[in-house]
């Protein structure tokens, strides 16, 4: 079995968390940190099924005038590794 592997961005908001994967330009949001992440598995999950399904390219790269870790690093709370298996069955 084979791993994608993409960079999770936690933010902090005014009214709890939004998550981002720059890679594939898929954003998220949750109420504590831990469902901002879940959410974030999910969304990336079901952008990728959509993409093979349809023969889309998954990648979506965020400019990096929108990446938050140079526009506004002092929002992150956390970096972290977003996996998914080949199956997309999320790790």
């Amino acid at each position: 079995m084979s791993m994608f592997t993409f960079t999770g961005i936690l933010l902090k908001e005014d009214q709890g968390y939004s998550s981002l994967c720059p890679e594939l330009d898929v954003a998220s949001l949750g109420s504590t940190r831990e469902e901002a992440k879940a959410m974030l598995l999910e969304a990336a999950t079901l952008h990728l099924e959509g993409a093979f399904e349809d023969g889309l390219p998954y990648s979506r790269p965020v400019p990096p005038d929108a990446d938050p870790r140079h526009a506004a690093p002092e929002t992150i709370v956390e970096v972290f590794r977003l996996k998914l298996d080949d199956e997309l069955g999320v790790k």
